[in-house]
């Protein structure tokens, strides 16, 4: 049977912070079957750099300035570049975990993971697997029974998150009093939550929408 290792791992790095670069680089440069074959500080320079560089793994930040790692996935795929993806973050809320997936991500793990289960995600994802932690993994399962929220659930949402009445989201959207409860009432369904208020903070602690929104 094949050894992986005859052929090194070409991974490829995507983070605005040359620190974590510089530090992945060194670290991933002691292992044995992997190689760093490039990186880029965002997603627009990864896109780019990437239609013309034979890579086997991408190791992808998901907040960055400009095109974050969930647009970063959904260009590549439209530029039809295939390449097995872990995200690596400091971030998991439920939403940033569940967007990664559906954008195509194998792989999830926190910035402060140990350095054998980093190794040991890079090959199992290399080997056509995913790598999700225990407690990733349960907080998609939890994510993945939940009904997507609309796009004009989520304004409404958002508006409920500043504070607005029903009245003002109402003008807002040019919408009646009664279509804003009625999503209001979808929007509290859908999150399981009692309340507009908890209906609020409950999605910017679950990363649907951002407190500064």
């Amino acid at each position: 049977m094949h050894d992986q290792r005859e052929q090194p791992i070409r991974i490829f790095i995507v983070d605005d912070h040359p620190v974590v670069v510089a530090g992945l680089t060194s670290m991933l440069g002691t292992q044995s079957g992997m190689v760093v074959a490039g990186y880029a500080s965002g997603g627009e320079e990864a896109v780019e750099m990437l239609r013309s560089r034979a890579v086997d793994l991408l190791l992808l930040d998901l907040r960055m300035p400009g095109m974050n790692g969930v647009d970063t996935l959904h260009a590549l795929s439209r530029a039809n570049i295939h390449i097995r993806t872990i995200i690596l973050t400091s971030y998991e809320t439920d939403e940033d975990i569940y967007r990664a997936v559906q954008a195509g991500a194998q792989g999830y793990l926190l910035k402060d993971a140990l350095q054998a289960d980093m190794v040991d995600a890079i090959w199992t994802v290399h080997a056509g697997k995913r790598y999700f932690p225990r407690h990733v993994a349960e907080r998609l399962a939890e994510r993945m029974t939940r009904s997507e929220l609309t796009a004009r659930e989520l304004e409404v949402l958002h508006m409920l998150a500043r504070g607005l009445t029903n009245k003002e989201i109402g003008a807002a959207l040019d919408i009646s009093g009664n279509t804003v409860r009625n999503h209001v009432n979808s929007i509290i369904e859908k999150l399981e939550v009692s309340d507009r208020t908890e209906a609020a903070t409950s999605a910017i602690h679950r990363g649907i929408i951002e407190a500064d929104h």
